[in-house]
C-alpha cells in the first residue's frame, strides 16, 4: 500500500494507493506538529493498522528558513574569515539606492568562530589545526551552547582532515554540518550558506521525523528531496538543506510520470495555487539547478530547476498612483481571504475576479463544500470598477488579463528567455486555480495542446510516490579540461558512484536497480557561472558545451574549456503508482450537463473516457476547476486526464 503526502500551509493532503485503485484525501496541517495532521489523515483514511510505503513531502524546513526560526547554530571557519556569511558576495537589491536597509546577518557576530586547519587551493597545508586550539574552541562552544554547528573550511573539499577532526571534537549532542560533507565545492560563500542552513533547520526536520516515524511504527517511511528523489527519513535529517523544495519537487515528479503516461514528454508545467505559482520545463527529465535561491540566500545543493512569481489566486487588484490596474504580489491568504470567501476581505482578487465572471460556480465550489458570498464580489468589483473609470465586467476582464500576463512572462523566462521554443510543448497545469487560467496561458505562448492531469489539486502528493530513491552528489575539480588526466576524472566519478550505491543499499534499492548518470559543470576559461553538460567524454562534453552556450547565449567562443565540477545522480526505482484506465461511455449515452447562468458545467467525475466537450465551458471537480474557454475543446483520455487543444 503506498501513501504519498504533501504537507503545505493550509492542507495536507493525501493520495493513498492499493489493489482496488487511488484514494484521496485532505486535512487541515498542523504547523506547529506537522505530525499531528500526517497521523489523523491516516486515521481517517482508515489506513492506520496497515503495513504503509509512506512517501512524504514536508514543509518543515523551508518554514524554518522563511520565518527565520531555525536553531541557534555556530559557524566555525579559518582565521580571518569569521564574517563570509555576513559580507557574501557583496552584492546590493538595490543598485541605486544609496541608503538601504541593513541586512541582519545569517549568524551573529558571537556565533562565529575562527581556528586554524587552513589549507591552499592546491591543498598544500598553509596553517596546522592544533590539539590545543581545539580544546580551546571546544570550550568556546560550550559557553554558548548552540544546538547546531557548521563547520566550513577554506578549500576542504580538495582536503577535509582538519573539518573530520573538529567534527569528531564536537559535544555529541550537538547536530553538527561539515561542508565537506554537504557540498563539497568550490566558492567558500555558497559552501558556507549551504552547511550553515543544514544545520540552521537541521534539528528541528531530525525531531520532527523521529516523532513521525514512532507513530508510524508499522510504515515505511521517506522524503521527498528538492532534486525530485527521495531518501529515507532516518537519513533525512542529516541532509536537511536539500528538503527547501521537497512539496513542489513532487509536483514535478508526477507531471513527468502522468506526461510520459499520456505520450506528451515535453511540457511547460503551471502550479497555481493561492498565493504563488510555479513554472518549470521538462524535457523528457527534470531539470535541476545549483543556483537556487532561499529568502535571498544562495542553495548551491542541486533542486528542481523552478521559477515562482507572486501571483495567486488570492493576489490583490488594485488602482496604483498613476491610475493603472496591478495585480499581486500581496496576497489576501486565507483569512480575510478573497471577497467571495465572506470573511471580511474586500479587496479584488484573481479568485473574485473569476467568479464575477462566472468562471468559478459557487454551487460546486470545494465539491459544494464551501458557500461563496457572491454579493461581497459584486460590492469589491463596483469599487475597483469606479476607480478605474469602467464597468464592474471590463475590471474583473482586466484582473483576469493581468494576472494571465505575469504567468505568461514567467512561463517565458523558463522557456523563451533560454532560448527555447516553447510551442511544440504542451503545457500541463495543476493546483486550485491552474485550470482557470490554463486557456488563456497556451494562446499567449502559441501552445496548441495543453493537459489538467488527474486528481490535479493534489498532485504533489500524488508525485512522491511517482519519485526514484536518489542521491545527487558532486565535487569540484578544476582545471582546463584537455589538461586534466582521463584517469583524475573517472576516480573522482568513482568514489562518488561508490558512495552513492552504499548509500541506497542501506535503504533496501538493489545493485541492478540503481541507475547512474554522470555530468560536468564547464566554462570557458575566465567566466563565473558554468552549464552542466552530460559527461561520456571530453571531445563529446566540449562540443556540447559549446553548443549549449551558443543556444543559451546566442554565441559560442574560442577559448579554452574549463572543468569545474565533476556530479553524478543515482536513482534507484520504487514501485510507482498506476493509474487505472477509464472505462468509455456506453454508445447512445448522454453526457451529463448543467446550466449556472447561461454557462454549461460538467461534472469531471461523470466523464469517461474520450468524451469531449466544446466551447465555453466549466469542468468542476472537488478541488479545482476548468475554464474551457470559447475556441478550446476537452477530450478525456483513457486514464482520464483532461486533454485541451485549440479549435481551428
Amino acid at each position: 500500500m503506498l501513501l504519498g503526502v504533501d504537507t503545505g500551509g493550509t492542507f495536507t493532503d493525501f493520495v493513498y494507493i492499493d489493489r482496488h485503485g487511488v484514494r484521496i484525501h485532505k486535512v487541515l496541517s498542523t504547523p506547529k506538529a506537522p505530525e499531528e495532521a500526517i497521523i489523523q489523515g491516516i486515521e481517517e483514511l482508515g489506513v492506520d493498522d496497515e503495513s504503509l510505503l509512506i512517501v512524504h513531502g514536508s514543509t518543515v524546513a523551508t518554514n524554518a528558513v522563511l520565518e527565520k526560526k531555525g536553531v541557534r547554530c555556530c559557524f566555525i571557519t579559518n582565521h580571518g574569515l569569521a564574517d563570509m556569511l555576513t559580507i557574501g558576495r557583496q552584492a546590493r537589491k538595490e543598485l541605486y539606492h544609496l541608503n538601504p536597509e541593513p541586512q541582519k546577518p545569517p549568524v551573529p557576530k558571537e556565533l562565529c568562530l575562527e581556528t586554524g586547519g587552513r589549507v591552499s587551493a592546491a591543498g598544500e597545508l598553509v596553517e596546522p589545526l592544533t590539539d590545543q586550539e581545539i580544546g580551546a574552541l571546544v570550550e568556546k562552544i560550550k559557553e554558548r551552547a548552540p544546538e547546531a554547528i557548521a563547520i566550513n573550511l577554506l578549500f576542504s573539499f580538495l582536503d577535509d582532515a582538519a573539518e573530520k577532526r573538529l567534527e569528531k571534537a564536537m559535544p555529541a549532542d550537538i547536530f553538527v554540518s561539515r561542508s565537506s560533507e554537504v557540498l563539497a565545492e568550490y566558492k567558500e560563500y555558497e559552501r558556507g550558506i549551504a552547511t550553515w542552513l543544514n544545520a540552521y533547520v537541521g534539528p528541528l526536520v531530525m525531531g520532527y521525523l523521529d516523532r513521525l516515524t514512532r507513530a508510524v511504527k508499522s510504515s515505511s517511511v521517506s522524503v521527498m528531496q528538492s532534486s525530485g528523489g527521495t531518501i529515507a527519513a532516518e537519513q533525512a535529517g542529516r541532509h536537511a538543506v536539500r528538503m527547501l523544495l521537497s512539496g513542489p519537487a513532487g509536483g514535478l515528479m508526477a507531471a513527468l510520470h502522468m506526461g510520459k503516461q499520456a505520450g506528451f514528454q515535453r511540457l511547460l508545467t503551471l502550479d497555481m495555487g493561492g498565493t504563488s505559482t510555479d513554472v518549470s520545463l521538462l524535457d523528457g527529465a527534470v531539470s535541476l539547478t545549483n543556483e537556487g535561491k532561499i529568502e535571498g540566500y544562495p542553495v548551491a545543493v542541486p533542486m528542481v530547476d523552478m521559477h515562482t512569481i507572486g501571483a495567486g489566486g488570492g493576489s490583490i487588484a488594485y488602482v496604483d498612483s498613476g491610475g493603472l490596474l496591478c495585480v499581486g504580489p500581496e496576497s489576501a491568504g486565507a483569512s480575510p481571504g478573497p471577497a467571495c470567501y465572506g470573511q471580511g476581505g474586500v479587496r479584488v482578487t484573481v479568485t473574485d475576479a473569476n467568479v464575477f465572471l462566472g468562471r468559478i460556480s459557487a454551487r460546486y465550489f470545494l465539491g459544494g463544500n464551501m458557500s461563496l458570498d457572491i454579493a461581497a464580489t459584486k460590492k469589491a468589483m463596483e469599487k475597483l470598477a469606479l476607480e478605474l473609470g469602467c464597468s464592474p465586467e471590463e475590471a474583473a476582464k482586466g484582473v483576469i488579463k493581468l494576472a494571465d500576463e505575469h504567468m505568461a512572462r514567467a512561463l517565458r523566462v523558463i522557456s523563451i528567455q533560454r532560448g527555447i521554443d516553447p510551442r511544440p510543448f504542451a503545457l500541463m497545469t495543476f493546483g486550485g486555480a491552474g485550470g482557470l487560467h490554463v486557456c488563456a496561458l497556451a494562446e499567449a505562448l502559441g501552445i496548441e495542446t495543453a493537459i489538467i492531469p488527474v486528481n490535479s489539486g493534489v498532485l504533489s502528493a500524488f508525485g512522491m510516490l511517482a519519485a526514484p530513491r536518489s542521491r545527487e552528489l558532486s565535487r569540484s575539480l578544476l582545471g582546463v579540461l584537455t589538461s586534466i588526466p582521463v584517469e583524475q576524472i573517472e576516480q573522482g566519478f568513482l568514489s562518488m558512484v561508490e558512495q552513492g550505491q552504499a548509500e541506497l543499499m542501506a535503504e533496501g534499492v538493489m545493485l541492478n536497480d540503481i541507475t547512474v548518470n554522470y555530468s560536468v559543470d564547464l566554462r570557458y576559461v575566465g567566466q563565473s557561472y558554468t552549464l552542466a553538460i552530460p559527461w561520456h567524454h571530453a571531445d563529446a562534453a566540449m562540443k556540447d558545451f559549446h553548443s549549449m552556450h551558443k543556444s543559451r547565449y546566442g554565441h559560442d567562443l574560442d577559448l579554452a574549456v574549463e572543468l569545474v565540477n565533476l556530479r553524478v545522480s543515482l536513482s534507484g526505482e520504487m514501485p510507482k503508482p498506476g493509474l487505472v484506465e477509464q472505462m468509455r461511455r456506453p454508445i447512445g449515452e448522454q453526457i451529463a450537463c448543467e446550466l449556472d447562468q447561461s454557462m454549461r458545467i460538467y461534472q469531471r467525475k461523470q466523464l469517461k473516457s474520450n468524451d469531449s466537450v466544446t466551447g465555453e465551458a466549466l469542468i468542476v471537480e472537488q478541488v479545482a476547476t476548468t475554464y474551457l474557454a470559447p475556441n478550446w475543446q476537452c477530450e478525456v483520455d483513457r486514464w482520464g486526464n483532461l486533454v485541451l487543444s485549440k479549435m481551428a
